[in-house]
């Protein structure tokens, strides 16, 4: 009861700070539970499949065509990029790295809270006329000096700009593979395609020339020859066929996507049907903006800043911050106030360990940073160098399959006309495959040279094609029961 008097006198003050602790904390977050079922999250994965109505929402939101057909007919590169742009992992990694990074925003434009002390002190020896308690609290009021705030407010906005940066980044990275992989499906195809072709048009060659023997006009070289070469067409037949299923595997991979999701799935291959001549490339134009505007070095640049913003801190911890600390004390009847103030002395040191460390730190983001460049040069260079060697072979291939296709015709109308047989015929089509092969090898280096151009510029060179954004996926994942 001596308590509580002593307490009613020392001035409403002090029944406002115990007024104010629970409104305060009426505004904390409470926790919540997620937790992950890698059973449910398996499942969700083998269910992800093409005609997902969330993708068909995302579709509608970055083609913005108008009576979008759902499913498509086919999928072509456009449309496998934004696929993997709504499935794949790793944009979703890098999209809620974004989100920490800005998050860490928060943290640093946070402000000190102040303290409140309460000290009652009880006087045994007191006089049986006064009361033995002593009533007394404190409030410390912490202020930030030399702008550390602001500096850390800058360091996260860079951090957050190299976080969206990194986004960007993974994003072509994403698309690249896409288009490998794509091309990667396509070539297997089109070559299992043309060694069937291949293996039949030579199974009727070694029957013609085994009849032959049989009537004795060849001899038996001729025919074992014949059958080496089938043999070796069925071989490479079977490792197109692995490659072609792998192929498959890979490209529903990239997608993030299970391979059985591919099942009865119709491809658009127009993306690999043209080469942009190498004068319509502008790489001496687009040289200097992918110096300066390629994601990965917009990152770098973002992390050289933030670790400007950094030094800037640490050099402005030298000066002390402030901490005021005015308080009250009820003692025997008499109100007695102070005003506290107090700082750290910087006399055993003066913040000099992490300002060196920060300022190493920003010299090692700058000399990342100039590597990054100097790689960008080279690879660019490297890459238009491959593509133009690329482009001249691909022109030698299709000189000599436009000659064999010639020479092909030629044999046709001859057989037509009764001045050769069938065998020079098969013979002509065997050999017409052969260089439609090679041609078909020189265009996929060509394209893949271009991939790498594409991917060394961060820019795509194809305008008859749709590049869309990563964007945030409107897609909820199931993580828990």
């Amino acid at each position: 009861m001596v308590l509580s008097l002593a307490i009613m006198k020392t001035r409403p003050a002090l029944f406002s700070l115990f007024l104010l602790l629970p409104l305060t904390l009426s505004g904390c977050v409470s926790f919540t539970d997620k937790p992950i079922n890698a059973s449910v999250t398996a499942s969700g994965l083998e269910a992800r499949t093409l005609t997902d109505p969330g993708l068909r929402e995302y579709f509608k939101a970055n083609l913005r065509q108008e009576g979008l057909l759902w499913p498509p007919a086919n999928w072509d590169l456009t449309r496998l990029m934004l696929t993997a742009f709504y499935y794949h992992p790793d944009l979703d990694v890098a999209r809620a790295e974004l989100g920490f990074a800005e998050a860490g925003s928060i943290t640093a434009g946070m402000r000190p809270n102040p303290t409140v002390s309460f000290s009652p002190q009880f006087n045994s020896n007191a006089l049986a006329s006064v009361s033995p308690w002593t009533m007394g609290w404190s409030l410390n009021v912490p202020i930030e000096t030399a702008g550390k705030r602001g500096y850390r407010l800058d360091q996260a906005k860079h951090q957050t700009n190299a976080a969206r940066f990194k986004l960007f980044h993974i994003a072509w990275q994403v698309r690249s593979r896409v288009r490998a992989a794509f091309l990667a499906f396509y070539i297997a195809q089109t070559k299992r395609d043309a060694l069937q072709k291949q293996a039949a048009i030579q199974d009727r060659l070694v029957d013609l020339l085994t009849h032959r023997l049989s009537a004795g006009a060849i001899s038996q070289p001729e025919v074992t020859q014949a059958r080496l070469t089938q043999q070796q067409t069925q071989l490479l037949l079977a490792e197109t066929q692995r490659e072609h299923a792998e192929a498959r595997v890979l490209l529903a991979s990239t997608l993030g996507l299970p391979v059985h999701a591919l099942d009865g799935i119709a491809f658009s291959f127009d993306a690999f049907s043209r080469l942009p001549p190498d004068e319509s490339l502008g790489v001496d134009r687009l040289r200097p903006m992918a110096l300066v505007n390629r994601a990965d070095i917009l990152k770098a640049l973002a992390e050289y800043d933030a670790s400007q913003s950094a030094l800037q801190l640490e050099i402005a911890k030298q000066y002390p911050d402030i901490q005021m600390k005015p308080g009250h004390q009820w003692d025997q009847g008499e109100n007695k106030w102070s005003l506290g103030l107090s700082l750290t002395l910087p006399i055993l040191n003066q913040n000099e360990g992490p300002i060196a460390q920060a300022e190493a730190n920003r010299k090692l983001a700058a000399a990342t940073f100039l590597a990054l460049q100097n790689k960008t040069l080279g690879d660019i260079d490297q890459s238009v160098i491959g593509f133009r060697m690329a482009s001249n072979k691909l022109t030698i291939a299709e000189v000599l399959l436009a000659s064999r296709e010639k020479q092909q015709r030629a044999v046709a109308a001859q057989f037509n006309a009764g001045e050769t047989d069938r065998l020079a015929l098969t013979s002509a089509e065997v050999e017409l495959i052969s260089i439609q092969l090679a041609r078909l090898e020189a265009w996929n280096r060509a394209q893949q040279a271009l991939g790498l151009l594409e991917d060394a510029l961060q820019r795509p060179l194809n305008a008859e094609l749709d590049h869309p954004s990563p964007g945030n996926p409107p897609r909820q994942e199931v993580t828990s029961e």
